[in-house]
């Protein structure tokens, strides 16, 4: 039998659980309001948890902000023309809201390492696999077209939940990729074309 710290009778502390909760939170938050507009109490309330042990378990909201960058990673290495890669991003920000790597492509971050670590999560994960792409296959200016890219990716997914465009709202996650694919690749689907 443990003693117990008085007042913690039939609570005991799990720190792998706190921890996840946090990052949870966290992300959710993030997605919903941005990196700015969230604060540490938000993310405690949220989580079920006292705030201070973000501290204890990140550092900082900084710090929890990179742990939610790289917990919203996954497996993927395929480019956002990749028909696959393409629904996963709609669909995630249709359940998930504007996640964190994409939050940064819309709304500056005052927090200079958040920024930062931000801006290089979505080259890394969304523009140099186009670049990679355009550049094998001969494309001219490689970079601005990978860019242009992912900023009409996250334009359009941005758009979609909004509700500010009627039909592009009420089109489900495997219809705007599709439409979006085609628009990006030059196929419109019209009558008459190839």
């Amino acid at each position: 039998m443990t003693a117990r710290t008085p007042g913690t009778a039939g609570r005991r502390r799990d720190a792998g659980r706190t921890r996840e909760a946090l990052l949870r939170a966290a992300t959710d938050l993030f997605s919903e309001r941005g990196f700015d507009r969230t604060t540490i109490r938000d993310i405690g309330e949220r989580a079920g948890v006292d705030p201070a042990l973000i501290a204890r378990y990140f550092g900082s909201k900084t710090r929890l902000y990179l742990a939610a960058l790289e917990e919203e990673r996954g497996d993927v290495v395929r480019d956002v023309l990749d028909p696959e890669r393409l629904l996963d991003i709609v669909d995630r920000v249709e359940r998930r809201g504007l996640v964190p790597l994409l939050q940064v492509a819309v709304e500056p971050l005052r927090d200079e390492a958040a920024k930062d670590a931000a801006k290089a999560a979505l080259h890394t994960r969304l523009v140099e696999p186009l670049v990679r792409r355009f550049t094998r296959e001969g494309v001219d200016r490689p970079r601005l077209r990978a860019e242009l890219v992912v900023a009409a990716v996250v334009g359009v997914v941005l758009g979609h939940r909004s509700g500010a465009f009627d039909e592009l709202g009420e089109a489900d996650a495997a219809d705007v990729a599709g439409l979006l694919l085609d628009t990006l690749s030059g196929r419109s689907g019209s009558p008459g074309t190839a």
